[in-house]
């Protein structure tokens, strides 16, 4: 049986939703870390720790650590964020959604960061990239999503304009 995917226009709807609230925000390209999306006082244990944690590979979602809530301090914004692919939808072409986590691994090796760690990305033009857990920059516009895959629980989505090999 195959697991639900989440619904891309669903997503695509809800983030042009933000978009008609906020054109004045939507000029301005903001870059964003991984600790933006995190609410003061999150105690996420640090990512020199993340590879040390114990973890069944059996049981990846299972062992997702409780989210301590979402920023909505970005919504509608075009933001520019760096992680790496965790392909969900491919097409021939190349990817068409996935999740940008922020560190090799996420979701799929070891447990998935909470929600507040990972940003659900769509894309109309597929991306054609060199395999799994490749670092990309997305730039597109953000937003908050509450959103299920059988992966994690996602907290942010992006709907990619521009993705790109990620550069130092």
């Amino acid at each position: 049986m195959t697991p639900p995917r989440p619904c891309r226009r669903a997503v695509l709807l809800g983030l042009s939703a933000f978009a008609l609230a906020a054109p004045a925000r939507a000029e301005t390209v903001n870059d964003l870390t991984w600790d933006d999306l995190r609410p003061e006082g999150d105690s996420a244990p640090p990512a020199f720790l993340r590879d040390v944690l114990p973890h069944d590979e059996s049981a990846m979602a299972a062992g997702q650590p409780q989210s301590t809530g979402i920023r909505t301090d970005w919504n509608g914004a075009i933001v520019r964020m760096s992680g790496f692919v965790v392909p969900i939808d491919q097409r021939a072409t190349g990817v068409t959604a996935f999740i940008l986590v922020p560190y090799v691994g996420a979701c799929v090796h070891v447990p998935p960061p909470p929600a507040n760690q990972l940003v659900f990305v769509t894309t109309e033009t597929p991306y054609e990239t060199s395999g799994l857990f490749e670092a990309v920059t997305v730039t597109g516009m953000f937003g908050t999503a509450a959103t299920s895959t059988q992966l994690a629980e996602i907290g942010y989505a992006l709907s990619a304009d521009e993705i790109r090999p990620y550069r130092r």
